[in-house]
């Protein structure tokens, strides 16, 4: 008698650990955001976003206008690579997870404006899912994230790349992506083909310095 109750004790511990690390509890956003971020320097202006959710529903308008980065001292080559994936975005209200994202950009440093498509696989799905529901191991005391994320970096050359966090919040890359010239250039031809804004004087003394790095996203 004294094993089975100390065996139906140790299955109801058991089962309290493993409530806690799942994380099914925690409170969580119903639905994820999108967030776009730029390599240093390279600054963009997102005309347009659309998803495609695994409902083939679409939504449009469905992110920010502007993307995460900065201009640091201009004393290393820091616009090669994409530096710190983070930032904040706009929850895309309704939708279930991602399928398609569709950007049109202006890549403000090139003075040129990129139109493409990137694919979400099933695996960035299912992190992301995780994510929300599940505590990372290795800080079972902390609760789950609170909303899922994609992160789509829009870089010169038309170079779109994505990203979701897993549980343990670390950012995994899950897609790329090869925009095309916008044949109707900024905002499709409207506004004399004027651009969102010049480039910054920080950037220009940047690319005097070191060039665009292409091939480096």
């Amino acid at each position: 008698m004294k094993v089975i109750i100390a065996l139906g004790f140790l299955l109801l511990a058991g089962c309290q650990t493993a409530n806690h690390e799942t994380g099914e509890n925690d409170p969580k956003y119903p639905w994820w955001e999108l967030v776009f971020v730029e390599p240093n320097y390279m600054r963009v202006w997102v005309e347009d976003s659309s998803v495609q959710d695994i409902n083939n529903r679409v939504f449009f308008r469905a992110g920010k206008s502007t993307a995460a980065s900065g201009e640091p001292e201009i004393s290393t080559e820091s616009a090669r690579g994409w530096g710190t994936v983070g930032g904040t975005g706009k929850p895309v209200t309704g939708a279930e997870l991602p399928k398609q994202i569709f950007v049109r950009w202006q890549s403000i440093t090139e003075q040129k404006t990129y139109a493409g498509y990137i694919e979400i696989p099933e695996e960035a799905r299912q992190l992301m899912a995780t994510s929300t529901h599940r505590r990372c191991p290795e800080t079972p005391e902390k609760p789950a994230r609170f909303m899922a994320s994609l992160y789509v970096g829009l870089a010169p050359g038309g170079v779109l790349q994505a990203w979701v966090r897993d549980s343990c919040r670390n950012p995994i890359m899950i897609a790329r992506g090869q925009a095309k010239i916008e044949p109707l250039g900024p905002e499709q031809g409207k506004h004399g083909g004027r651009y969102a804004y010049p480039v910054s004087e920080k950037a220009k003394q940047y690319i005097d310095k070191y060039g665009i790095p292409y091939g480096s996203w």
